[in-house]
């Protein structure tokens, strides 16, 4: 018999054995990859207009308002509903902010947008829990409830106003909409950035720790460290494009907008809710299997109607952004937001069977929207053709979503 010397003995590592070793979500990591693909793409057909500061940072506010709620779509459709009501939803909440502002409390400073941000917040919270109730206690059909929410609350918001265009808003309210004077500045950009990376650092450590704590498998150390640097590279390269866009006015850079920030807020904390809050949990086994989440002793029609409360508090933070940034109550906003939404949130890898789906995949979801979106407009694509193209987009994001499931890919 012969003896196998150490040389022979060891194997090189294979693609598969340092993808296994990484252990990374190969479907978010598929989504960067096409996101990638698309700005790249763009910027050659523009003559590189679209990779610029000033287009990136537009991009990003642009985006704010749908990534926001679609991260409540995720578990109103990981629940197995749907909700067709969230555009005019927020061309009525962002209606009624204006109205408080520019008609009901004019110069009274701060009171102003201060109860129009509470106003909006509790009228889109109770709407979104009259919807839920009409669902879980009614029997009403979500698709129903929801599209017949879409037509009414679009005729309020116009019933309102005769149609007419509300301003002025308080200057201090359109800071939530982005603008020259919607953003932090280069420093606190920094200082965000370098928090974020430290947080970043700690939570890789942690997380190692614990799991040798349990006796879990853990990386090699290399792999720890290439997953991390995958996750602070994007944090720093952000932060860097936000400064180098500059203030037409002043030459000062621009730093981080407002919609962003709220936009990483709201992501956070519905990570949070999504995964480590009992609710989160409820919502997950809800959409896995209803009758044997009601067996095992849930309130699927409670925790139905806080699903829909959920959305409408975040149907209010982007009524906010979007008006905002318009500067104005106008009756058009939030039109077909409800599609661009849903799809935000299966692009993102949200399942339309229920069960699955992730609060970032959902964000990042919203920015390839956007993504599609603006480099249209940067081609001069019309209107009508840009629709065409998200539309079959949408399509090819279900279907991949199915056939990966089905294990076809």
């Amino acid at each position: 018999m012969t003896a196998t010397s150490p040389a022979t003995a060891t194997t090189r590592p294979t693609a598969r054995g340092v993808l296994d070793a990484l252990d990374l979500d190969t479907r978010m990591l598929a989504m960067v990859g096409a996101l990638g693909v698309i700005w790249v793409v763009f910027d050659l057909v523009t003559g590189g207009v679209f990779l610029t500061p000033r287009n990136l940072w537009n991009l990003a506010v642009q985006t704010s308002s749908v990534a926001t709620m679609a991260t409540g779509m995720v578990l109103v459709i990981v629940a197995r509903y749907i909700d067709l009501s969230v555009g005019a939803l927020l061309g009525l909440t962002g209606m009624v902010m204006a109205v408080i502002q520019a008609r009901w409390l004019p110069g009274m400073g701060d009171i102003s947008w201060i109860a129009a941000l509470v106003g909006g917040a509790l009228l889109a919270g109770a709407v979104g829990g009259l919807q839920g109730w009409w669902i879980a206690y009614r029997g009403v059909p979500a698709f129903i409830v929801t599209l017949a929410g879409l037509l009414i609350y679009r005729g309020l918001a116009w019933w309102m106003t005769s149609g007419q265009t509300v301003a002025p808003l308080n200057p201090s309210f359109e800071v939530i909409g982005g603008g020259l004077d919607g953003s932090i500045g280069a420093f606190w950009s920094w200082v965000l950035g370098i928090a974020a990376v430290l947080a970043l650092v700690a939570r890789a450590v942690h997380a190692r720790r614990r799991r040798r704590q349990f006796g879990c498998l853990t990386r090699p150390l290399w792999a720890e460290a290439a997953v991390l640097l995958v996750q602070v590279v994007p944090v720093i390269a952000f932060v860097m494009v936000m400064n180098a866009y500059l203030q037409p006015r002043t030459g000062i850079p621009m730093g981080i907008p407002v919609p962003v920030l709220i936009v990483i807020a709201v992501t956070l904390v519905m990570t949070v809710v999504a995964t480590r809050t009992r609710f989160g949990r409820y919502v997950f086994a809800i959409g896995g299997n209803p009758e044997a989440a009601e067996l095992s002793g849930i309130n699927v029609k409670r925790i139905t109607v806080w699903i829909f409360v959920v959305m409408g508090l975040l149907v209010a933070v982007g009524a906010a952004i979007a008006t905002a940034r318009l500067k104005a109550g106008l009756n058009a906003t939030g039109e077909l937001d409800e599609l661009r939404v849903i799809a935000a949130a299966v692009i993102g890898g949200t399942s339309l069977a229920g069960g699955v789906g992730t609060i970032f995949g959902a964000v990042l979801g919203a920015l390839t929207m956007q993504s599609l979106q603006s480099g249209m407009v940067l081609l001069g694509l019309p209107s009508p053709m840009q629709n065409v193209v998200i539309g079959a987009v949408l399509v090819f994001a279900v279907w991949l979503d199915q056939s990966y499931r089905r294990g076809k890919l």
